[in-house]
């Protein structure tokens, strides 16, 4: 039955907006602000039971930011201004307090609703609005519905035969008990070394009489440089934040500072090339990614001379030749960055430690998950403790979980079973008034949380005010237009190395997932366009 086949319960309130947002993390919040301020009506829905959207999910130990500040926070001086961070990389319940600070200065949670999923929406067409449904009943219609729901919405869990028997505690980290759980003194399994799998395997290491982490794909993890953040340097740090968010605003990379040389790795002397490296390598962070030469993610030769580079940083910290050969490998596993990098603190000396053990479930694959433990072709791990660090169904996850239905009745599961096709990657044909911001053909992955709020988002509050300025209540992209900028992202994805990896970045992670390019690289490049549709009176859209 579609939604708009069922009457609506006699005498219950139906809440009418011109904006039903999905998702209460930055690019929620953001698109809450601005257009509060504009005169709509609008509301937030969030499953969570706080703000943060993925700062509230994500809490398991280590759970901490990969983009510095003064890169990962709100432009606003209103909000910037007295609001001080401790770390240079904060960690997940220092971003929890941001966003009651955010909260605070910018009175956002009377518009929140929390603890309210949403599970289905319609496009109702005789109307021009969405019905949208929650798993509290709540029926709630709105001319626009803008998912801003992130990239990591919907984990992943692989399809482990007996996974349900673990008699332990078992968790993927998106779903970390909010009170925490104690692994000191028991023997925990990892499995998955992605980002999240990184940090919990440090601190895991610290406590846990037995760690055993399964290995499927060596992570090519930099160096983080954390460092603390004192009160001198934070007030140094503030004079430059204005013409630091200029910069970051007008980025290819979403951060002000991380800026690649303009030279070829392959045109300079070795020694040049060995103090480029260098530096981005004591910058810490993203640096090293994308800020040494402007040819290293597209250039093979280039790409190798990069993996060597951090392959022989990184097999200097680890004392077993064999545990290095499995962790840095003298062969690139793939293009160095074709898979985002992790950042790391002290992660590869954790298997100098006795109390580690490494298993590469290539050479000895998990058979099953037994109550007790992980069973390899080798041998029973015997556990106390599961992580699955197993990633998630990147993307286009967290809109396919819900029933999201256009103007014909067709989910958009439906219609992205053969491969996303979007406008900009923020309008889909067929589902009109739908406006996804951090989606799937969008810089997202390449662009840092709140950069991409800002700066995607005030095009689709422009777009919202445009509507109303010139009496329109629809919009919709238009098959052409989504071709051609499918045809784009593939045209993207051939001129890199990021098809020779099997990353989240080409949905290669999930079984049955159509393969394509699910991200815009260059944030600039793509803004670019979107403005360039909006000065034409949004071409590749139809108004009405």
């Amino acid at each position: 039955m579609s939604a708009t086949d069922t009457e609506f319960a006699p005498g219950k309130d139906v809440e009418v907006l011109d904006a039903l947002i999905i998702g209460a993390g930055f690019n929620g919040l953001y698109q809450l602000y601005r257009l509060r301020e504009q005169g709509f009506s609008v509301r937030v829905f969030d499953a969570g039971a706080d703000l943060g959207g993925i700062w509230y999910w994500n809490c398991y130990p280590g759970a901490r930011v990969d983009s510095h500040v003064p890169n990962y926070e709100f432009s606003m001086e209103e909000v910037w201004r007295d609001w001080n961070w401790t770390e240079r990389f904060p960690g997940w319940d220092e971003l929890r307090r941001y966003f009651h600070h955010v909260d605070k200065k910018l009175n956002l949670s009377g518009d929140v609703q929390l603890n309210t999923r949403v599970t289905a929406a319609e496009f109702d067409a005789q109307r021009g609005e969405w019905l949208v449904r929650s798993s509290d009943g709540r029926q709630t219609r709105a001319r626009f519905l803008i998912p801003c729901m992130g990239f990591a919405a919907k984990a992943y869990l692989p399809d482990f035969p007996g996974l349900e028997t673990f008699a332990g505690p078992c968790y993927h980290t998106a779903r970390w008990p909010q009170d925490g759980l104690d692994m000191t003194g028991r023997r925990v399994g990892v499995i998955g070394t992605g980002a999240s799998g990184v940090q919990v395997i440090q601190e895991a290491g610290k406590v846990a009489s037995r760690l055993t982490v399964f290995q499927r794909t060596p992570m090519i993890a930099l160096a983080m440089q954390q460092r603390r953040l004192d009160a001198q340097t934070r007030r140094e740090m503030k004079k430059h934040y204005p013409e630091w968010f200029r910069q970051r605003a007008a980025s290819s990379s979403s951060f002000f500072d991380v800026v690649a040389d303009k030279r070829s790795a392959l045109e300079v002397s070795e020694e040049e090339r060995f103090e480029v490296f260098e530096a981005a390598w004591q910058k810490g962070g993203f640096h090293f990614w994308a800020g040494t030469f402007r040819d290293v993610l597209d250039n093979e030769a280039a790409n190798l001379l990069a993996y060597e580079f951090w392959r022989d940083k990184t097999r200097a910290r680890i004392k077993d030749r064999q545990t290095a050969d499995k962790l840095a490998p003298m062969q690139p596993p793939h293009p160095f960055g074709t898979k985002r990098p992790s950042l790391e603190q002290w992660y590869y000396e954790v298997f100098n430690q006795d109390n580690v053990t490494l298993v590469d479930v290539r050479e000895q694959p998990i058979q099953e998950i037994t109550a007790t433990g992980v069973r390899t072709a080798e041998r029973l791990h015997e556990l106390d403790v599961l992580v699955l660090a197993t990633g998630f169904d990147s993307s286009t996850g967290g809109f396919t979980q819900i029933d999201i239905r256009g103007s014909k009745g067709t989910t958009l599961k439906e219609t992205w079973v053969e491969g996303v096709r979007t406008q900009l990657g923020m309008a889909v044909p067929g589902f009109p008034n739908l406006l996804m911001l951090y989606g799937p053909q969008s810089p997202t992955a390449f662009c840092n949380g709140p950069t991409c709020a800002e700066v995607q988002g005030d095009w689709v509050v422009d777009c919202l005010c445009y509507l109303r300025e010139h009496q329109c209540s629809r919009i919709e992209a238009t098959e052409d237009a989504a071709e051609i900028w499918c045809r784009r992202i593939d045209e993207i994805a051939e001129q890199s190395l990021l098809p020779l990896a099997d990353s989240w970045y080409m949905g290669a992670n999930i079984p049955g997932k159509h393969r394509q390019l699910l991200y815009y690289p260059d944030v600039q490049e793509y803004m670019t366009q979107c403005r360039d549709s909006a000065a034409a009176g949004y071409v590749g859209f139809e108004l009405r």
